[in-house]
């Protein structure tokens, strides 16, 4: 018998949007998230805020501070605090490569999405520094100026 390898399937639930306007992003990450059922079921819903979530190393493990899921609507007594701190599941290894980077003055942890993998949460984690505000008008002037170059470029091959 022939046993086909399953594909991956990614379904993103949530983004931080603001996430790369305001950080420059170092690397990124991969975690599991330790979870409630209705949780699961009310992130399953797009009903997750990454706005002002960020992450933490404590005593070996990393925590998600800041992320705000709301409680499922049927979930009555099983409900828990929407904003709780939350485990992450990364190894060993990159706990430690984190916590060495954090360490550093002006690096962070920030989650960039939510998303679905294989029918588990997984939250995608960067590695980040701070942009200062002269950062964020170059980088909005860049924009501008690559969209007036792609609109020039359509026009003039259309």
């Amino acid at each position: 018998m022939i046993h086909l390898k399953k594909e991956k399937t990614k379904k993103t639930l949530a983004t931080n949007r603001k996430a790369r306007h305001e950080f420059f992003i170092e690397e990124i990450y991969e975690a599991g998230l330790v979870l409630k059922g209705t949780e699961v079921k009310s992130i399953r819903q797009g009903k997750a805020n990454l706005k002002e979530a960020f992450a933490v190393v404590e005593n070996g493990e990393v925590f998600i501070h800041g992320m705000h899921i709301s409680p499922y609507e049927q979930g009555n007594i099983f409900n828990v605090d929407p904003v709780r701190k939350r485990k992450l599941l990364l190894n060993k290894r990159e706990i430690r490569k984190i916590h060495q980077a954090v360490s550093q003055k002006g690096m962070t942890m920030v989650i960039l999405s939510l998303y679905l993998n294989n029918g588990r949460v997984k939250a995608e984690l960067a590695l980040a520094r701070g942009k200062k505000l002269y950062d964020k008008r170059d980088a909005i002037a860049e924009k501008t100026a690559q969209r007036r170059i792609d609109r020039e470029l359509k026009e003039r091959y259309n």
